[in-house]
């Protein structure tokens, strides 16, 4: 099994193995002292409005100059070199990006997808990380946080980390941390993110303190929590998910096969915890089982796009401070909102809408903005070398990023050709271009 195959631990034995184990022991992990009050639900409507954020996998990598194609698009079970009638790479996913298979590094990229998050309503993201060792493909995936944490910067967004604490059995294992020091790993990479992140103005805080969120229960136990947050040296807002460990404020949900009878279940054992992240999904229907990895989970039915307009609808109800979305672009477990070949932009539609209801009924964005981030990375992958085509895709960015879309389509109208519109649609390059 290759470095990239064992660093997708969490997908490969399935985001719902996490998620229904942690539902199982619950009872017995979780102390019955609390450290932290129930939040009064009362008066919900004087709570401010939530923020929406997407949770996001930089772990795609995909270079076709090269033939380079990651774990994340084959699964070690499909060649994303062969080239299907219609024109599809073969991927080891049930739906297909509308711009094709992509590269997390790829600065084009990048911008088209957070550019497109702010004119859906989305107001950040809340990002898959595996910590900074040079283990499996871990620092790879820093790296691409750290890309992405730049152009959240530039283009107004906030973030906040997901921490993938199950990578450290994994550092153990492969001699990188000894199994002494899995604490102090812990605080290490927190303090970390304090230093290089939690500082960042639009880094996601609640009530004046960063929040971190951390996956499943395959990493640190509960007493290794509580000595992690103790031993930090200043407080954050922690999140476990599903139920609340006892050093958390609070915790936040995940798509599970029971679906939107589960999604209940968490809301009211919520009543209980001073904070909570509620979640709005569209479906679940993994390729594990035609990877040969594993059986496929249970699916949960798109339903035509009613399962992400009931969970979302749900989720904004809460009135709870942030909101988030699973997932933007995880492919392979067909959770995307991302636009595909097969659903296209109508979930970033259902998003604008319920913002307009229970968020910001002035939000201005409509279903034709969402056509200008495709059309820009259509420039930017025309391949036009001219300096200053880059700089005009540069301005029309700014122009989108600030509202702007009447004057960022007027600059496109005046730019584009019928070729540069297709070339988005292909989906067979990655194009590394330099939108900073």
């Amino acid at each position: 099994m290759s470095a990239v195959t064992k660093s997708k631990t969490r997908n490969q034995t399935g985001g719902w193995l996490v998620a229904v184990a942690w539902t199982a022991v619950c009872a017995t992990l979780l102390p019955a002292q609390d450290r932290t009050p129930p939040r009064n639900p009362g008066n919900t409507l004087a709570r401010p409005a939530p923020r929406i954020f997407a949770h996001y996998m930089p772990w795609f990598e995909a270079n076709a100059e090269r033939e380079t194609w990651g774990w994340h698009w084959t699964m070690n079970s499909t060649d994303p070199r062969q080239i299907r009638p219609n024109g599809q790479r073969k991927i080891a996913a049930h739906y297909y990006p509308e711009i094709g298979p992509y590269d997390s590094a790829d600065d084009a990229v990048l911008e088209y997808q957070l550019l497109l998050m702010k004119l859906s309503g989305i107001d950040g993201v809340i990002v898959d990380w595996y910590g900074r060792k040079d283990h499996f493909d871990y620092a790879r995936l820093h790296r691409h946080t750290e890309a992405l944490v730049n152009h959240l910067g530039r283009l107004n967004m906030e973030f906040a980390i997901c921490y993938e604490d199950q990578t450290i059995p994994k550092l153990v294992a492969g001699g990188k941390v000894s199994a002494s020091a899995v604490v102090d790993h812990a605080i290490s990479e927190i303090r970390w993110m304090k230093e290089n992140w939690f500082q960042q103005k639009n880094y996601l805080h609640l009530d004046g303190l960063p929040v971190m969120l951390s996956f499943g229960i395959d990493g640190l136990t509960n007493s290794q929590w509580d000595q992690t947050i103790d031993s930090l040296g200043f407080e954050i807002q922690y999140f476990s998910e599903h139920h609340r460990r006892q050093c958390a404020v609070g915790a936040f949900d995940w798509p599970v096969p029971e679906g939107v009878k589960n999604t209940g279940t968490f809301l009211r054992e919520s009543k209980q915890w001073k904070q909570l992240i509620p979640v709005a999904y569209p479906r679940f229907n993994d390729f594990y089982q035609q990877a040969r990895i594993s059986k496929n989970w249970r699916r949960i039915s798109d339903d035509d796009g009613r399962t992400f307009r009931q969970t979302l609808q749900q989720a904004l109800e809460t009135r709870a401070p942030v909101i988030q979305i699973a997932t933007w672009n995880d492919w392979g477990e067909g959770t995307v909102i991302e636009p595909s070949v097969e659903f296209g932009d109508r979930d970033l539609k259902v998003i604008q809408k319920l913002r307009r209801k229970y968020v910001a009924g002035n939000f201005p964005h409509t279903g034709e903005d969402l056509k200008l981030p495709g059309r820009l990375l259509a420039l930017r992958r025309s391949g036009d070398p001219d300096p200053n085509q880059n700089q005009k895709a540069r301005e029309i960015a700014s122009l989108i990023a600030a509202g702007s879309t009447a004057a960022a389509k007027m600059e496109l109208d005046a730019l584009d050709t019928p070729e540069t519109l297709d070339s988005v649609k292909g989906g067979s390059q990655s194009s590394q271009s330099n939108s900073e």
